[in-house]
């Protein structure tokens, strides 16, 4: 089964913005037969795996610290990691493709740790990068506007 990370702003509240499109984005995942991995706690990993799990999928939740109670409840399967934010790249490298809605800073470093594995990430309202010679255009970083459109080049880019 493919896997597709989810990433963003871990401190989003239940009702905000990034919330509702990562809920949205779960849901359209579990639907396509894709499993979820996320980091496995609050704001946008809460609610992709929500989202996931009000659609009958699966959601992995890494979590940064040693305690897998640490999850939110919608996680199916959780990881320990035991390696604080370091995780993250766990995290990225579980996924075929990873899906930023919105973030912060450490939004911004799993973006650059998807990138450097080679994997594409899907940008919903989130970073936008440039950067000098080849990385010019942010090769790999493909926008979106919904999350329909997100989890559609999401899919399209794991078969690539």
């Amino acid at each position: 089964m493919k896997q597709i990370a989810v990433i963003g702003n871990g401190s989003c509240k239940e009702g905000s913005e990034a919330w509702r499109l990562a809920e949205e984005i779960g849901g359209r995942l579990a639907e396509a037969g894709v499993t979820v991995v996320c980091g496995g706690l609050g704001g946008v990993m809460e609610a992709v795996a929500r989202g996931a799990a009000s659609a009958g999928g699966t959601a992995i939740g890494i979590v940064p610290w040693t305690s897998v109670g640490d999850a939110n409840p919608y996680c199916t399967h959780v990881v320990a990691a035991g390696i604080g934010h370091a995780r993250n790249i766990a995290v990225v490298a579980s996924g075929e493709v990873t899906i930023a809605v919105g973030g912060e800073w450490g939004t911004l470093s799993e973006i650059g740790h998807a990138r450097s594995m080679g994997r594409p990430v899907v940008a919903l309202r989130s970073w936008s990068l440039s950067g000098q010679g080849e990385m010019e255009s942010a090769p790999g970083v493909i926008p979106a506007a919904t999350p329909e459109e997100a989890v559609a080049a999401a899919l399209e880019a794991g078969r690539g």
